[in-house]
């Protein structure tokens, strides 16, 4: 009642404020001829391979609700505005380095996962143009470089992107530029309104932000690791404004590819903690390994990694197109893989609002896919690729 009165208030003050000449038949009309008609800014999307849109920003949101993602290709090349023929890579067959990964699971630790999830959905929203989203990043590129700098290897650096929220990459250097990478996206939204209201993102993705950040600081106590004897590079990713079309990663594998960058395989976690609609519907706790839009050899590789290093079965599940960054790998000729917290039917539904709370995700479902992350890292980085 009192925003009607409010509202009906302003509406009388705004008429009492604005001259009308008797000779024009509306107020609307007038004002018309004084401003100038401003179209919204329209970015062009793709939402399966062909299937091409110009949408202004609000639409993107409202595809977003509606559960469509989408390639934001706005200003890209056309050769670059679909998913190419992937790398035929030859992985291994099984995991060979059990004896040395499984003292390493040990040291994997929820309190630490906990703590800098807490931290990081502190930070009112994580969307890519806000200044909190700069604001999160910087952190989190603090706690990467606190994690080499303990470990006394590896390097971190930004990668840039124009609306401020930059990605960020960490890199362990192997014997060859031969690359294995290990992604999440940092930036979170309220799809509601994005620019003003909270958005803690907890699962969607600090957790797999979280994650992979654990894995990293346990691979580094390996000593063939910490001392660059792996055959392979690994780096870890940080994504900036996966939210808004995966636009972030793009630029990345964009940049890779111009670079003639030989990544072997990327695995993307997003969303690794959240468990209750599972256990509701009575079906047993699982990770979620994606099989649509991926390369099916890595795939299966993770599916034999899972069965070896973690204590829960997984899941085969699909996703869609474009659903989060290991697309923009495959988009750019690049093997990629993609696992989440459950069948997809059971995943968070609390995503994209102000409830995406730290109170709602199991940190023990976590450590399996910190384990998943960290079985895959190594067994990678010492894969003898043709």
């Amino acid at each position: 009642m009192r925003s009607s009165l409010i509202a009906a208030g302003l509406g009388a003050s705004l008429a009492q404020a604005i001259y009308l000449p008797a000779n024009l038949q509306t107020g609307v009309d007038w004002l018309k001829g004084q401003q100038p008609i401003v179209e919204a800014e329209k970015f062009l999307i793709e939402l399966a391979p062909g299937d091409t849109r110009l949408v202004t920003e609000d639409e993107k949101w409202q595809l977003r609700r509606e559960g469509k993602s989408f390639f934001d290709i706005t200003g890209l090349p056309e050769r670059d505005a679909s998913i190419r023929t992937q790398a035929n890579v030859h992985y291994p067959k099984k995991p060979a380095f059990n004896e040395t990964v499984s003292p390493l699971l040990k040291e994997l630790d929820a309190k630490n996962m906990r703590k800098h999830l807490e931290k990081f959905t502190s930070f009112h929203t994580r969307y890519y143009k806000s200044d909190y989203g700069r604001q999160s990043s910087e952190w989190l590129f603090d706690q990467v470089n606190k994690t080499l700098a303990h470990a006394g290897a590896g390097v971190a650096h930004f990668f840039e992107h124009e609306w401020g929220q930059n990605s960020i990459i960490a890199t362990l250097p192997g014997k060859s530029e031969k690359t294995v990478v290990i992604g999440a996206h940092q930036d979170s939204i309220n799809l509601f309104l994005p620019s003003i209201l909270a958005a803690p993102g907890a699962d969607d993705d600090g957790s797999g932000t979280v994650t992979i950040l654990e894995a990293l600081r346990v691979l580094l106590q390996d000593k063939d690791i910490l001392h660059g004897k792996a055959e392979n590079t690994v780096e870890f990713h940080w994504y900036s404004a996966e939210e808004g079309g995966l636009l972030g990663s793009q630029a990345i594998f964009s940049a890779y590819e111009k670079q003639g960058r030989d990544v072997k395989a990327m695995l993307q976690q997003d969303m690794t903690g959240y468990t209750h609609a599972t256990i509701a519907a009575g079906e047993p706790e699982s990770v979620g390994v994606i099989t649509d839009f991926v390369d099916p050899g890595l795939t299966t590789f993770i599916k034999e990694v899972v069965s070896t290093y973690c204590t829960i079965p997984y899941v085969e599940t699909k996703c869609g197109y474009a659903c989060s960054d290991h697309a923009s790998a495959s988009k750019h000729g690049y093997p990629s893989a993609f696992v989440i917290e459950s069948d997809f039917k059971y995943s968070d539904k609390k995503i994209h609002t102000t409830d995406d709370k730290v109170e709602y995700l199991d940190f023990k479902h976590m450590l399996q896919h910190a384990r998943l992350t960290l079985g895959l890292a190594y067994e990678l980085a010492f894969a003898k690729f043709d």
